[in-house]
């Protein structure tokens, strides 16, 4: 059995190898012997220290495992060293997202369904994004294909899992105190939106989604940025 303090180092580099967020079993089972419940107290310290430091990276909890990530405080400088800009996505493609990510699995007919426009297009784009994925066929004549979000959804948007999405009244009244703040300053700076911290560091062992058959007839263009803090 290992002490609390090498408990903790080789949790850290476990962590640190992984090429994406590790679970909590993966690191167990790695850790044969040691105690279930001794890993996740070695964690939860670990994360604390991170967060006391104050530094450049942080060990967080999405997607279901523990992952570092750059502290969306430097984002700035990370967009500087690796080139890349806002990552932005159109209103359609965030719209359809939502609507996935809360109903799923669902439908291509579901989903246009709901928002009542083609969705051929907007679901490529999502899908090369990496943030949705086929997740197999419903149970009715043609066995159309269903989606669900992926592990990528999860950790751009820093969720644990699911369960942490806002519920529909949160959103509900974030649309409301939203609205009342643009009529009260209709004269916002748009460079407001692109402060906001975020953006991957570095991007190992992503699996590419294979794109839909159909051919992309949707209209994308600049939209909201999601918040993609990185590693």
């Amino acid at each position: 059995m290992l002490d609390r303090d090498s408990l903790k180092a080789v949790l850290e580099s476990l962590i640190f190898a992984a090429d994406t967020a590790i679970s909590l079993d993966r690191l167990a089972n790695v850790l044969e012997g040691e105690d279930k419940n001794e890993i996740k107290a070695a964690l939860n310290e670990l994360i604390e220290d991170y967060r006391a430091k104050s530094g450049g990276f942080l060990i967080e909890e999405v997607a279901g495992g523990f992952q570092f990530r750059t502290n969306p405080e430097f984002a700035p400088w990370l967009r500087r060293l690796f080139k890349i800009g806002l990552q932005k996505i159109s209103k359609a493609a965030m719209e359809s997202l939502a609507i996935i990510a809360y109903k799923q699995p669902v439908t291509r007919g579901e989903l246009e369904a709901i928002r009542g426009v083609d969705s051929c297009g907007v679901l490529a784009t999502l899908m090369e994004k990496r943030f949705i994925k086929i997740v197999g066929r419903k149970e009715v004549p043609g066995r159309p294909v269903v989606y669900g979000t992926t592990k990528d959804f999860l950790e751009t948007f820093d969720l644990k899992d699911l369960s942490c999405l806002p519920s529909l009244k949160d959103i509900q009244k974030m649309e409301e105190d939203n609205g009342e703040d643009s009529a009260q300053a209709p004269d916002a700076s748009p460079e407001t939106v692109q402060d906001n911290p975020g953006g991957q560091a570095e991007d190992k062992g992503r699996v590419e989604e294979p794109a839909p058959p159909e051919e992309n007839t949707d209209e994308t263009g600049p939209g909201e940025e999601g918040n993609t803090g990185g590693r």
